[in-house]
């Protein structure tokens, strides 16, 4: 029944005032779960965002590495580049105003889905480029001196297109450590380079850009 004023006016029931309670929880939670979704969504974006600016900044430090990638002739029969599934070592030029150029080792490697770059410090001594080489090699370097590139990696694949023309080739089957025979990884034989990088929880979604070994 209505609640009467003894004016004679009458208010709501008790029913429609149950009513109007329920319609208004109902809108009320309507409306969060709209501002949770977009929140949500918002922060998915900007983590895509982010990995997708991560990457782009990547692959424009590989560019530039791999463009001054040490030639032959300075290096002779040095190894120059060395391509394995989350690792990636070469050797390039560094060029600086006033200074002679000089060579230094670069070091990429994927480790617990953390993509990091190292460098080692500029040379002209080839016999110090090597111990600077083999140190990288066998892990032997300060790792605390490497950049973190981006994170959430779950894998990094790389191909090697050759000057023979016979298409691109996994890198797995042309690591090597710098010798002469087929195994060997060096810029007289491997004239591109292809790199591609899958984010952890993108299993069907793959960036990979290509890059030409030297600047010619």
């Amino acid at each position: 029944m209505r609640v009467s004023s003894k004016n004679g006016s009458s208010g709501f029931t008790l029913v429609e005032m149950i009513i109007a309670i329920t319609i208004l929880a109902m809108v009320a939670i309507l409306g969060w779960r709209g501002l949770d979704g977009i929140v949500r969504s918002r922060v998915a974006l900007t983590t895509e965002m982010e990995q997708t600016r991560g990457m782009q900044l990547t692959f424009a430090q590989l560019q530039s590495d791999c463009a001054q990638i040490a030639p032959l002739s300075l290096m002779s029969a040095r190894p120059t580049l060395l391509a394995q599934p989350g690792r990636l070592l070469m050797v390039r030029l560094v060029f600086a105003d006033q200074q002679p150029t000089r060579v230094q080792v670069i070091d990429y490697r994927l480790r617990d889905g953390r993509l990091t770059r190292q460098e080692s410090a500029p040379t002209r001594d080839l016999n110090q480029l090597d111990s600077m080489w083999q140190s990288a090699l066998n892990d032997a370097g300060d790792s605390s001196q490497a950049v973190l590139l981006q994170s959430d990696i779950a894998s990094m694949q790389m191909q090697l297109w050759g000057s023979d023309g016979q298409g691109w080739r996994p890198s797995a089957a042309a690591a090597g450590t710098g010798s002469q025979d087929s195994t060997n990884v060096n810029a007289n034989r491997w004239t591109g380079l292809q790199v591609a990088l899958q984010l952890r929880g993108h299993d069907n979604s793959t960036m990979a850009k290509t890059f030409l070994l030297g600047a010619s």
